[in-house]
């Protein structure tokens, strides 16, 4: 199954140096889910030839505008390019009613139904299950009530050994007890196919975890554990340690911790202040800490694997 991330926008508050405001497209599957909004977001999908009439989700971590400020701009070119389909909004109390204020003001009645679904900024919770895959929200800490989201692949069959289905005629019923986990047993309990014999072990389900805004926290670990790729933002460098603090922002070193200590594959940072231009300085100093650190760059897809 394709699941793999393309960065559209990764710098923080204002566009500069070529970088845009966050947003990430997110494809798992046949199912495609945008990160984050900021402006420029529907330039920047149009620019990287990415079809967002394919969006059938958009997940909103917290209401500063270059998160989420792009929205309506994209909603207005859906309901010009005649979308019929569904868009679930998940996002902050008070989304809700900015989307509603814009349509309203605008006389804009949309061809296209739209669901918004309010995030918990203080719980994590399951907030998407879908046939392949789960959306988890979860706390971050920021100036802002503020959700991260984890995205985590559903494994559903196991493989079967070739070599055994070659030595013996399984019947189907087997087959799908196998396939589903489960030893195939005989009325009386007896086990005929025995899981480990007959199929390989399952493989390791694959996750992407979304840190948008957020101050220094190792309280964010069991969310992201052992994810295949963290995106974590890493907005200052080491000499603006107290900067970031104030802000309720994360330093790259910073970032580097929470990814060693959340025993993830790789880190992709972003969110960089408009004071870097040369963004080397942060990408050494998280992988300082976390050697697999690699910095999010516009229009470059990564698979998370």
């Amino acid at each position: 199954m394709e699941f793999e991330v393309t960065i559209l926008g990764s710098n923080s508050a204002i566009p500069a140096h070529g970088r845009n405001q966050t947003s990430q497209l997110l494809k798992v599957g046949g199912t495609h889910i945008l990160l984050d909004c900021g402006e420029g977001t529907q330039i920047q999908l149009r620019k990287f030839k990415l079809r967002f009439s394919k969006i059938d989700f958009i997940f909103i971590s917290h209401l500063h505008g270059d998160h989420y400020l792009g929205l309506m701009g994209l909603i207005f070119s859906f309901q010009l390019h005649n979308r019929s389909k569904l868009l679930t909004i998940f996002g902050p109390a008070g989304l809700d009613e900015i989307l509603t204020l814009q349509l309203k003001h605008s006389n804009t009645r949309l061809n296209f139904p739209l669901r918004f679904v309010c995030t918990d900024p203080n719980n994590s919770q399951l907030i998407l299950e879908e046939n392949n895959f789960k959306v988890y929200s979860f706390p971050l800490k920021h100036r802002l009530p503020c959700t991260g989201f984890a995205i985590e692949e559903k494994v559903r069959f196991r493989n079967l050994k070739r070599e055994k289905l070659q030595d013996k005629k399984i019947p189907v019923e087997a087959i799908n007890h196998l396939r589903n986990g489960m030893d195939y047993k005989d009325e009386s309990g007896k086990v005929i196919y025995a899981l480990d014999e007959y199929t390989h072990p399952p493989r390791k389900a694959r996750k992407y975890a979304y840190c948008s805004d957020t101050c220094f926290d190792l309280g964010l670990v069991p969310y992201i554990k052992g994810a295949n790729i963290l995106y974590h933002e890493a907005t200052f460098a080491n000499d603006q340690e107290e900067r970031a603090k104030e802000t309720f922002h994360t330093t790259a070193a910073q970032a580097g911790i929470v990814a060693r200590e959340a025993e993830v594959d790789r880190l992709l940072i972003g969110h960089y202040s408009t004071r870097y231009l040369d963004l080397n300085p942060l990408l050494n100093e998280a992988r300082a800490n976390f050697p697999k650190t690699f910095l999010s760059e516009e229009g470059i897809t990564y698979s998370v694997d």
